[in-house]
């Protein structure tokens, strides 16, 4: 089956949430991936895209220098704990010293409501730990230690009860209310 998305439109303002909503299979993901250079594009495809930061044209390649992606399913490591976890992502992805690692690890656990599994295990399949709302506002913290001015989600409550994806909606309306930009997907 082919897919097409055209004339998609829209304007997000710094500090705004927006939610992307649509039933399975309607492009919701293929939208965010396009938006966060995430996609390639087969042959078969055309892909012509128009995106402004602040009123100028987003060059390919540029994403990565404002945005964070999270993804609908993790790919957090099961043997790291989510001080680890952000620990690990600063030292990737920042150039911060190893006493501002820590010191923005520790806020974000603070941020993000993660004291109480600060230092259990993430878990996975075969190692439980976590529970699944600590282990998605785990996955969000590790896109949230580079200070992204947007930040896409996709799918951020799947799978999550009706009150654990409550406080997932909320954390990232407090996250807008910072001043950036929250793209989600949801069904």
């Amino acid at each position: 089956m082919k897919q097409i998305l055209h004339n998609v439109t829209g304007y997000a303002k710094p500090g705004e949430m927006v939610a992307i909503m649509g039933a399975s299979g309607s492009g919701k993901t293929s939208l965010l991936n396009i938006l966060g250079e995430r996609l390639d594009v087969s042959a078969q495809a055309e892909v012509t895209r128009d995106v402004k930061v602040n009123g100028q044209p987003l060059k390919n390649g540029d994403f990565g220098k404002l945005g964070a992606f999270v993804m609908q399913d993790d790919i957090l490591i099961e043997t790291m704990t989510p001080f680890e976890s952000f620990c690990f992502a600063a030292k990737l992805r920042t150039s911060l010293n190893q006493k501002d690692i820590v010191a923005k690890a520790e806020a974000l656990i603070r941020r993000l409501s993660l004291g109480s599994c600060k230092d259990q295990k993430i878990g996975g399949f075969t190692l439980k730990s976590i529970s699944g709302g600590e282990r998605k506002r785990t996955c969000i913290g590790y896109e949230l230690i580079t200070d992204p001015n947007l930040l896409l989600l996709d799918e951020p409550t799947s799978g999550l009860d009706s009150s654990t994806a409550l406080r997932i909606c909320q954390m990232l309306k407090a996250e807008a209310d910072l001043g950036m930009t929250v793209v989600a997907t949801i069904h």
